[in-house]
């Protein structure tokens, strides 16, 4: 997942420290005088009655090993904040622009949208010039830190929790999904219905693609497999009808979700989006989803906003990230567009459904490359 777009993000950390010299990237700190140090004052001795020693206990090894898990992730957590201090090593502007200019293509090349590229090169720059490093940290930790920052605040700007959402939610919730053919909506709508059936939410899902009669069949036996109520009409029927049919199926059975499947179009076809916005109009859905593929790139990223002028989506689920090498539309899509991932999906298996955060891209594009170093 995303190995090119690590492997040249790697190449770039490593380069830091062998293209730069640090004479010249590293400003001088002016030395300070030390302060006089005040002649100690005598104290009374204070006469203390002997302690006995305590000996403790030894850890046995499965001791030792739980609390040295314990310790590490505060130690990590140490280790960054004292990377950036009142002192240290300061770095110059200039020498950096090589640097930086080569991070924008890499960025670039990866499919990841101009305006995101942009705000992370200005936070790298942010985090690098001028700011005091540890001497104990080599520029290549410091460079690799710089652009996680930066691609930390770039990915925090849209978070969504699903399960919170659901919980808050009147009954039946309706959820509209869309996108084009062949971003894998269909199994994606069945992923989402195990996931709500695992949680004991009872499920129902609109078959409101009305388009093609092999979408509403793949769509029953997805239904099947997953165990939940479809509703269907046949081929050509109007989808909106079938929406409507699906939730007043779900308020007399009193279920909690209605999963609408809508054809898949194109961004382009006028017909197929009036359409689209036909059944937002009558199904009014307290969600709408658009599912992307991410190997896509920026062209993931043009088709939900299209789609989310047409009828204002509010939640992203790209799929196809297991095989997507470059990370372009999973950096880009949710800041561009100023909408959330929700979930991305990571496999064929119906459990194969990762709720989407910033610390698991993160991990991803960082901390497996240093394991692979």
């Amino acid at each position: 997942m995303f190995d090119s777009l690590k492997s040249k993000l790697k190449n770039v950390f490593s380069k830091s420290s062998s293209n730069l010299d640090s004479e010249r990237i590293y400003e001088d700190q002016p030395k300070k005088e030390e302060p006089r140090k005040p002649e100690p004052l005598e104290t009374p001795k204070e006469d203390t009655a002997q302690v006995p020693e305590v000996k403790e206990k030894p850890l046995s090894k499965k001791e030792q090993l739980k609390l040295g898990k314990q310790r590490a992730p505060a130690q990590k957590e140490a280790a960054a904040g004292t990377m950036v201090g009142g002192s240290g090593k300061k770095i110059k502007e200039d020498p950096l622009d090589d640097l930086l200019d080569e991070l924008e293509v890499i960025l670039l090349e990866s499919d990841v949208a101009y305006p995101v590229v942009q705000d992370i090169i200005l936070g790298v720059r942010d985090n690098l010039v001028n700011k005091r490093y540890g001497r104990q940290y080599t520029l290549e930790e410091v460079v690799e830190t710089a652009v996680k920052e930066s691609v930390r605040s770039v990915l925090k700007i849209n978070e969504f929790d699903f399960d919170k959402w659901v919980d808050e939610q009147e009954r039946p919730i309706v959820m509209m999904f869309v996108g084009i053919n062949g971003t894998g909506k269909t199994t994606t709508i069945a992923k989402i219905a195990k996931r709500l059936k695992d949680e004991d939410k009872s499920v129902v899902i609109a078959a409101c693609d009305t388009f093609r009669a092999g979408a509403i069949e793949q769509l029953s036996i997805h239904a099947d497999r997953v165990g939940v109520k479809i509703v269907k009409q046949g081929q050509d029927a109007d989808p909106s009808a079938v929406a409507f049919d699906a939730i007043e199926h779900a308020r007399s059975k009193k279920k909690d979700v209605v999963l609408l499947d809508t054809a898949g179009r194109m961004q382009t076809n006028n017909n197929l989006i009036d359409e689209m916005k036909k059944i937002a109009r009558v199904a009014k859905p307290a969600l709408k989803i658009f599912v992307g593929d991410a190997l896509a790139g920026n062209d993931a990223i043009e088709q939900a906003r299209v789609f989310d002028t047409a009828i204002g989506i509010d939640a992203i689920i790209l799929t196809k990230i297991d095989t997507d090498a470059k990370g372009g539309a999973a950096l880009s899509i949710a800041h561009t567009i100023g909408k959330p991932i929700a979930f991305v999906s990571d496999g064929q298996g119906y459990e194969d459904l990762q709720v989407f955060d910033s610390e698991w891209m993160l991990e991803r594009l960082f901390e497996e490359t240093a394991s692979d170093a």
